[in-house]
């Protein structure tokens, strides 16, 4: 399927999910993240959910990281250059959201790039290969272009992989693993 297709089909699934089904599964998303062999790191980028739109909640993982005594990395999005600037996460950062939805900090201590270790990858939907669907603003694609080459990419999605996407560009970055309420798949490239 192309991209356009796929991004109605999951807008409509997670659409349709309970909000205490979105709280199972992310639940279940969370405690299959222990299964991965990614905690001898330090830096972790979390992205913080879209509640309308029916995000995984990533509070549960922020638990685990924070359990793990983990660095963890918010982002704040910048419509007109369509990059992200990264802050470490503390009990003193101030969260608000912004005009799109997306809860992200005010300020605090940048972290760069070239720190993060792990990110956590929001999307819709994800082929076998690792390659996915967002919402096709291309923040996460440029964010991804911009890390270490061994920065570990996980998705995280209440739904199975496609078999493939038909209409990847040469900007699009893939994922190593994506982890489903049911089990981790690991990419194949």
């Amino acid at each position: 399927m192309q991209k356009s297709e796929l991004r109605l089909l999951y807008k409509q699934r997670r659409a349709a999910l309970t909000a205490d089904a979105i709280d199972a599964h992310s639940l279940a998303i969370a405690n299959r993240l222990l299964d991965l062999p990614i905690w001898q790191h330090t830096y972790f980028h979390v992205f913080l959910p879209i509640l309308k739109k029916h995000e995984v909640n990533t509070e549960f993982i922020l638990h685990v990281l924070a359990g793990k005594d983990k660095e963890v990395v918010v982002s704040k999005s910048n419509f007109a250059s369509r990059e992200m600037t990264h802050f470490l996460l503390t009990d003193s950062t101030k969260i608000t959201t912004n005009t799109y939805g997306i809860p992200e900090p005010v300020s605090g201590l940048a972290v760069p790039v070239s720190a993060i270790e792990v990110v956590f990858v929001p999307l819709l939907a994800y082929d076998k290969s690792g390659h996915r669907v967002g919402y096709g603003k291309g923040f996460y694609d440029t964010f991804l272009q911009q890390c270490r080459p061994n920065t570990l990419k996980i998705g995280l999605s209440f739904f199975e992989p496609e078999e493939k996407i038909e209409d990847i560009s040469a900007t699009d970055v893939a994922l190593h693993f994506v982890v489903t309420p049911e089990r981790v798949v690991s990419c194949r490239w």
